[in-house]
């Protein structure tokens, strides 16, 4: 990692600022792809899964439950153990964050919000280098807590790990495909993967731009893009904060990993101790020499500054600092809070926006598998409370039947 200060971390910062996510050279390949799902069907996404996916000539696309079940008897008890204090921790904050339905009634006015579940959704879990059943539980548990019916994962070559999470949860519908092609088969259906509401869940490049395809036929969560992580501190504990940094380089060659500091002394001891906890580790040292620095703020208040500049996907700050942090997909608090746990087993979602998205978003949630819809209810004596107001504003825009609809109500009181 290089260390940068001064005019050259300003430019770094205002840089990264406004990084965004760009996969336009792709578009036109992944564009074909959804067409041709779009089109053919059940017989486009087989040729394309069969191609990328590693599925086997009238191998079928869902995967069945005594496949699944088969998957958790293999797993090691750890690991069972592992998923069930994961999951629970991820279902109870599911459980505290899950929006309510309430009416309040003034003066012959009752307003309120009911609060419906997706009827379907789609959960995306990555078939990549790892296994990724921790997104799993991340993308089904929140749909669970919201109530949605139907819930339908797809997951390329799915390990025996993620199908025996999906055992676990009781998950009935899971498809082995995966990629641009999978997405337009959830956005549009074909013969055997019924379309959904909305799409949820990371992927690669062309799992991402299909999202953005597919978006105004098809609800999606966000567009995510590599992973990020920023620290923030002047007087943590070095290897506690390489710790981090590596951990999450690891994810991805395009990682972002950023240490921001007023201390030159920590900002040394934490480049060190990164360089010596990525060793053996390939894609963590490729990603800290293409996109990791240690940027050193001139005072506290630029620290604060440059962090909501960056808007990162995970940001790790002491409780002091806590307060300031108005941009950032997910906190972590304190020395031991790594951000390791926010990926499995504290309980927040760890599908996270990237990109400069936090600026205007949280990460997935139960919030993003309900629909909010208000309700109102007025009395004779509630309307004419706010006629006057009413016809006043409906003439004021042109539309005279609009003030006719609220006089005729009057006149019948």
């Amino acid at each position: 990692m290089r260390i940068v200060s001064g005019r050259a971390a300003e430019a770094m910062v205002e840089r990264l600022a406004v990084r965004g996510t760009q996969f336009g050279e792709i578009e036109p390949r992944v564009r074909r792809i959804v067409n041709g799902v779009r089109r053919g069907g059940e017989r486009s996404l087989r040729r394309y899964a069969e191609e990328w996916d590693g599925l086997a000539p009238k191998q079928p696309l869902r995967v069945s439950e005594e496949e699944m079940a088969a998957g958790w008897r293999t797993i090691p008890p750890p690991l069972r153990k592992s998923l069930r204090q994961a999951a629970r921790n991820i279902r109870q904050f599911c459980e505290w964050q899950k929006p309510e339905t309430w009416t309040q009634t003034r003066g012959g006015i009752s307003v309120g919000q009911l609060v419906r579940p997706l009827e379907s959704v789609g959960c995306y879990v990555p078939g990549g280098r790892y296994p990724l059943v921790s997104t799993l539980l991340m993308t089904v548990i929140p749909a669970q807590v919201a109530g949605v019916k139907n819930i339908r994962v797809v997951s390329p070559r799915p390990s025996a790990e993620v199908l025996a999470g999906a055992t676990m949860l009781g998950v009935r519908e899971f498809y082995r495909v995966g990629g641009a092609q999978t997405i337009a088969a959830l956005a549009y259906g074909t013969g055997g993967v019924p379309r959904v509401d909305k799409i949820v869940g990371p992927g690669n490049a062309y799992v991402t731009v299909a999202k953005k395809l597919v978006s105004f036929d098809c609800a999606i969560d966000f567009l995510a893009g590599p992973t990020e992580a920023v620290i923030l501190s002047d007087s943590g504990v070095p290897e506690f904060i390489a710790a981090d940094l590596v951990a999450q380089a690891e994810h991805d060659p395009q990682t972002l990993a950023v240490f921001i500091t007023t201390s030159r002394s920590l900002a040394r001891s934490v480049r060190a101790s990164v360089a010596q906890l990525a060793k053996g580790n390939p894609i963590a040292q490729k990603s800290l020499r293409a996109r990791g620095a240690v940027l050193i703020a001139a005072s506290p208040e630029q620290a604060r500054e440059w962090a909501n500049w960056l808007a990162p996907e995970h940001i790790t700050v002491s409780e002091q600092d806590l307060p300031f942090i108005q941009n950032a997909g997910s906190i972590f608090v304190g020395d031991y809070s790594a951000q390791a746990a926010g990926d499995y087993a504290s309980g927040p979602n760890h599908v996270l926006p990237t990109s400069g998205q936090a600026r205007f978003r949280g990460g997935l949630s139960v919030a993003d598998f309900v629909k909010v819809i208000t309700v109102q209810q007025l009395s004779a004596r509630g309307l004419e409370r706010i006629a006057p107001a009413v016809e006043c504003l409906a003439k004021a825009e042109g539309l005279k039947a609009h003030a006719e609809s609220v006089r005729v109500r009057r006149e019948h009181a």
